[in-house]
C-alpha cells in the first residue's frame, strides 16, 4: 500500500538533453523510403514525417521489419530508395541496450551516477539518492550493489539510469517485458511527461494506448502506415480504410464489366519471373480464414470490454475474489489473441 501511495504521487523530472538537443520541430522526415534485403522487401515506400515530442508505437510480426524501419529513422540505416531528413542533435538511448551493460558490483549510486553523488536532470541539480528514491529505492539501499536486487528491481533501476541521461529521443523496445505492476505505471507516467520522443516497439497493447500519439503499423508486403493514436485508433482506421476499399471495388465492377463487354479481350499478359516467384494465392481454407478474422477480432474486443466493465470498480474483488481473478486471467489471454489474430491478418492480408 505505501508503494502504492509513493507511485502515485511521485512527480518526476527526467533528462531530455535541453542543454545540446536538438531545437527544431522535425525528428525525421521520409519520403517515399524503400529496403529491401536480397529478395524480401522490408519497407516499401513509406512516407511519414516524426515531430518533436511524438511517442511512436511500431506494430507488426516478429520479422515483419520494426527495427529496419526504427534505424533507418533514426539514421543509423541508409534506405535504398527514396529520401530521409534527419533533425539535427538527435541524442538517442535505448533501453534495450543497457539491459546487456550491467555491472552487477557496482552500488545502485555509482551505476546511476559514476563518481558523483549529483546528477544534472532537466535544467535542476539533484542528489542521486533522491533521484533513486523517485524509483522507489530508499536512500538506505544506495549502496547496495546491483546483484543484490531482484528482477524487478533491477529493471526498475535500469529505467532510472535510462532517464538520467541526457537524450532526447527514447527508443524501448519490449520494455514492458519483466516489468512489476509498480515499474509499468511509474514508466507510464515518466513517459506522459517526457518532453522528448519515444519510440515504442511492443506486443501490449494496452501499455501503447496509453502511451503513444501515433502508431506506425505493418500492413503486409513491406508495406507500413502512419496513423494518428494508439492500437485502437490504428483498428479502427485501418477498418473504415478497407471498408472505403471494397465499396469502391463493388463500384467498379459493373463499369469494368461493361467495358469488357465492348472491347475484345486482349491476350493474356504472361507474369514476370518475379511475379511468378513472389505471388501466392490463399487456398479456399485460408480465405475462409481472412474473412472470418475481423469478427472474431470484434468478439474478443466486446469480450473484454464487458470484463473490464465488471472488474472496474473493484467490487467483484470483494464479493467473489475467484471470479474476479478468473475474469482478469481471461483478459489478459484475450490481450494474446488479439495480437495473434492480428498478425495473422497481416500475414494473410499480404
Amino acid at each position: 500500500e505505501a508503494r502504492r501511495d509513493v507511485v502515485g504521487s511521485v512527480r518526476m523530472d527526467v533528462a531530455t538533453g535541453s542543454g545540446n538537443g536538438y531545437q527544431g520541430k522535425i525528428v525525421a522526415e521520409l519520403t517515399q523510403v524503400g529496403k529491401s534485403f536480397g529478395d524480401k522487401t522490408i519497407v516499401h515506400n513509406f512516407t511519414g514525417t516524426i515531430l518533436r515530442g511524438d511517442k511512436v508505437g511500431l506494430i507488426g510480426p516478429n520479422g515483419a521489419g520494426k527495427t529496419t524501419l526504427l534505424k533507418m529513422i533514426l539514421g543509423e540505416l541508409p534506405p535504398d530508395t527514396g529520401t530521409i531528413r534527419q533533425g539535427a542533435n538527435l541524442q538517442v538511448a535505448y533501453f534495450d541496450q543497457m539491459r546487456h551493460a550491467v555491472n552487477l558490483d557496482a552500488t545502485l549510486e555509482d551505476f546511476i551516477s559514476p563518481g558523483s553523488e549529483w546528477i544534472e536532470i532537466g535544467n535542476q541539480r539533484k542528489h542521486v539518492k533522491s533521484y533513486l528514491s523517485d524509483f522507489l529505492f530508499s536512500p538506505a539501499r544506495a549502496h547496495s550493489p546491483v546483484r543484490s536486487l531482484s528482477g524487478g528491481e533491477r529493471n526498475r533501476l535500469l529505467l532510472a539510469r535510462l532517464f538520467a541521461r541526457p537524450a532526447n529521443v527514447l527508443v524501448l523496445d519490449e520494455p514492458t517485458n519483466d516489468l512489476d505492476i509498480d515499474t509499468l505505471d511509474l514508466l507510464e507516467e515518466l513517459l506522459e511527461n517526457y518532453e522528448g520522443t519515444v519510440f515504442l516497439v511492443s506486443h501490449d497493447r494496452t501499455f501503447l494506448d496509453n502511451v503513444v500519439t501515433s502508431t506506425i503499423a505493418f500492413e503486409g508486403n513491406g508495406l507500413w502506415r502512419e496513423y494518428e493514436g494508439g492500437v485502437q485508433d490504428w483498428l479502427l482506421q485501418s477498418r473504415r480504410s478497407r471498408a472505403a476499399a471494397a465499396a469502391a471495388a463493388a463500384n467498379a465492377k459493373p463499369a469494368a464489366a461493361a467495358k469488357e463487354a465492348a472491347a475484345p479481350a486482349p491476350a493474356p499478359a504472361a507474369p514476370s519471373k518475379t511475379e511468378q516467384t513472389t505471388r501466392k494465392k490463399l487456398s479456399y481454407k485460408e480465405q475462409r480464414e481472412l474473412e472470418a478474422l475481423p469478427e472474431r477480432i470484434d468478439a474478443l474486443e466486446k469480450e473484454q470490454a464487458e470484463l473490464q466493465a465488471l472488474l472496474a470498480d473493484g467490487s467483484l474483488y470483494a464479493t467473489d475474489g475467484a471470479r474476479a481473478a478468473q475474469l482478469a486471467a481471461r483478459s489478459a489471454e484475450i490481450d494474446e489473441e488479439l495480437m495473434a489474430a492480428l498478425e495473422r491478418w497481416t500475414a494473410l492480408s499480404a
